[in-house]
């Protein structure tokens, strides 16, 4: 069982070898340019960067939605259900509305832009991995070069574009904040959600949305000059961390809250009126906050300790405030009187 097992294991080996060997040939590959086939037979690439955020923005958000609805997890719940209808200025159906016509302008922009793409094309990728190999130093294996030219690069363009996304989001919000004009005509229409959920991620005044979120991550994809495929990875990782930043909730389990200080209650307190001048930075990293010193003050020794700022906490802090609030009002009333 043992050398059979062994047999089979260097077959493998052997087999993975000789797929790259062509990097190795003194003869470099021909480049025979074709059509790159698309993940899915019925749908292209560029039309699929476009549906999936959207598919998945309305799928995510109907789990929080389904968690809020039948109260599946109260125990992290940011704000008490009561609060959501008695502090929000905006009802349900208009958050609803805006929405989808938010998702409407933000397709109908992307189908002209992808009006206007080339075909993507394959059939150049050995030559170019060939001509790494001979840039590169011997003792780098073809695998590595392999996977770093199929993969690396894509993911490291990805996480350039999440930066490009960040910077961009970070400065446009801040000054939407800064400006009187600006945060009376936009911006003023998103923070009608004292009490985020879900759904209402995207909820903005049109020409917000479209500067904000479609020319943010269009700039990204173009500037980094993403292929179809990695527009998709973009457009729909970052929709979903729009929303669970908006979730209402702190899950302990949630990986997008794990994997990021920017966290659903990281962008709570910008939409309280106590950190509204805070916490500008969304979707993913709170870097320019940090640098630009506009992040809450606060927790931020807990935060170095826990390296993201959690519910419990966070709780606290809300409880405290509240409480010394109404002792403020209290000895208002109370100085009144002995007037």
């Amino acid at each position: 069982m043992t050398n059979a097992t062994s047999i089979a294991t260097d077959m493998a080996s052997n087999a993975l070898k000789g797929a790259y060997s062509f990097m190795n040939s003194p003869v470099a590959p021909e480049v025979v340019l074709v059509p790159k086939k698309s993940l899915l037979d019925w749908i292209s690439d560029g039309y699929l960067a476009l549906a999936l955020p959207v598919v998945a923005y309305w799928c995510f958000s109907m789990i929080f939605h389904t968690i809020d609805t039948l109260q599946l997890a109260e125990k992290y719940r940011i704000h008490p259900s009561k609060e959501v209808a008695a502090r929000n200025k905006a009802g349900r159906m208009e958050v609803l509305s805006e929405v989808i016509f938010q998702h409407v302008l933000q397709t109908v922009t992307g189908a002209v832009v992808l009006h206007f793409d080339a075909e993507p094309m394959t059939g150049f990728e050995a030559r170019a991995m060939w001509e790494w190999r001979r840039s590169l130093p011997f003792w780098v294996p073809n695998e590595v070069i392999y996977f770093g030219y199929m993969y690396g690069i894509s993911l490291l363009r990805v996480f350039v574009g999440f930066c490009i996304i960040d910077s961009w989001q970070y400065w446009l919000h801040r000054l939407m904040h800064t400006n009187k004009t600006l945060y009376k005509m936009y911006h003023s229409r998103h923070h009608r959600l004292y009490v985020p959920y879900a759904y209402g991620a995207l909820y903005n005044a049109p020409t917000e949305g479209f500067l904000l979120d479609t020319c943010g991550a269009g700039l990204a994809a173009i500037l980094t000059g993403l292929t179809h495929r990695e527009q998709v990875l973009l457009y729909t990782f970052s929709t979903m961390k729009t929303v669970d930043d908006h979730c209402g909730y702190a899950l302990p389990w949630d990986p997008f809250q794990w994997l990021f200080p920017n966290n659903a209650v990281y962008h709570d307190i910008h939409h309280q009126q106590f950190g509204i001048k805070t916490n500008y930075a969304q979707p993913f990293f709170t870097l320019w906050d940090t640098v630009c010193g506009t992040k809450f003050h606060g927790f931020e020794e807990y935060e170095r300790a826990q390296r993201r700022i959690t519910i419990d906490k966070y709780k606290e802090f809300l409880s405290k405030r509240e409480a010394e609030k109404q002792a403020k009002i209290s000895k208002g009333i109370t100085s009144k009187k002995d007037q």
